[in-house]
């Protein structure tokens, strides 16, 4: 099947939509500040490959100096390491036997690292590494008030030992996600907060350490609380992700980084003088944080949206002068779901299309 992709030097006004533009200039200096503030807080960085979903991006966060890459899922390294990235962490637990197996067969061409809780998942890890013949990295989830997923410290020490002697296995450290805390729109409670939870991490890590076993990494960090967790003492690196584009969530919280992210629809009916139809719908943008805002036109808002339609009300005269075949901007308010609804980045810079980047990890939930 044909993509009928465009070529570059496209303008804006020309591509065929709904489509994902970014703003290759705004996205680079992203990346550029958030490598530039955890060199001067003294940590490295693993930005979180769920947000882009793309090697283009990884390969430009590694090269800015980034020591490897997060994955949500096996399906996710998966495609990073057949691009030919060789430091992987993937933060989720990986249950049963065929994922195991597809994990164990990135190690060859990949360092591998998995987080653990239970100490079943650990037992069946080591055998299955041991019996491929390959070592496999782990590093020991805490839950620090997120309640998702993750052990106690209790638990943590009691894990890291059975890693530690475990056939097949490495013990890498520890990780500690204060997700529930990363969108806190008030930044003295989400300093607090955040300290109080990054507490537990290195309290644990020194437990770790009182048990005679190295704990190397310390792993934290989402994009609202980088600048909170990479100045506490104990903590190694950051797994920020969505800094690479922002989204209306996150730009609610702090304007650290730029917005380099939305998606570019064209109006396909012009009925009623307040309102227009786009071919933007529940297939091309989520909602799961909120509707998206309108950046253009000015002034204009989202009234509801179907799976290959939304409608959008024009609140006054200016507005109203768009016509059929005009362009309308978006920036939807949770990146990373609605990144993965698309198959291309359409990449911009000076108003014209520079690049067309697969987002080849898209759908990679398994």
């Amino acid at each position: 099947m044909t993509d009928y992709l465009p070529l570059p030097g496209t303008p804006i006004e020309e591509l065929d939509t709904p489509c994902i533009l970014v703003d290759l200039d705004l996205a680079e200096a992203n990346i550029a500040k958030l490598q530039s503030a955890a060199k001067d807080m003294g940590v490295h960085v693993r930005p979180h490959s769920k947000t882009s979903k793309s090697p283009y991006w990884v390969r430009k966060q590694l090269d800015a100096g980034a020591i490897g890459i997060c994955c949500a899922k096996v399906g996710e390294a998966e495609v990073m390491v057949e691009a030919g990235i060789t430091e992987v962490m993937i933060t989720s637990q990986v249950i049963g036997k065929s994922k195991i197996a597809r994990l164990l067969a990135l190690a060859p061409a990949a360092q591998m690292i998995v987080a653990v809780e239970d100490s079943s998942n650990v037992l069946e890890l080591s055998e299955a590494s041991s019996a491929a013949g390959v070592e496999i990295g782990v590093i020991v989830e805490l839950n620090v008030g997120q309640d998702r997923c993750g052990t106690d410290p209790d638990g943590a020490v009691v894990l890291a030992r059975q890693v530690s002697e475990a056939p097949g296995l490495r013990f890498d450290g520890l990780m500690g996600y204060e997700g529930h805390l990363v969108a806190e729109r008030d930044y003295e409670t989400r300093k607090a907060e955040t300290e109080k939870a990054m507490a537990i991490v290195t309290h644990t890590a020194d437990l770790i350490r009182d048990a005679g076993i190295s704990v190397p990494i310390v792993s934290a960090a989402g994009t609202g609380t980088y600048d909170i967790t990479g100045r506490i003492k104990g903590i190694t690196e950051l797994q920020c992700g969505s800094y690479l584009f922002m989204d209306g969530d996150y730009a609610e919280v702090f304007d650290d980084f730029t917005p380099a992210l939305s998606v570019l629809s064209t109006v396909i009916s012009r009925q009623k003088e307040d309102a227009a139809v786009v071919d933007m719908g529940l297939k091309s943008i989520s909602i799961d944080r909120g509707l998206a805002e309108i950046l253009t036109p000015s002034g204009a808002t989202i009234v509801k949206h179907s799976e290959e339609h939304t409608i959008i009300h024009l609140p006054d005269v200016k507005s109203r002068e768009i016509k059929i075949g005009d362009k309308v901007q978006s920036r939807p308010t949770h990146g990373d779901t609605t990144i993965n609804l698309h198959e291309y980045y359409f990449g911009i810079r000076d108003g014209k299309l520079e690049a067309v980047i697969p987002i080849s990890a898209r759908g990679k939930f398994r």
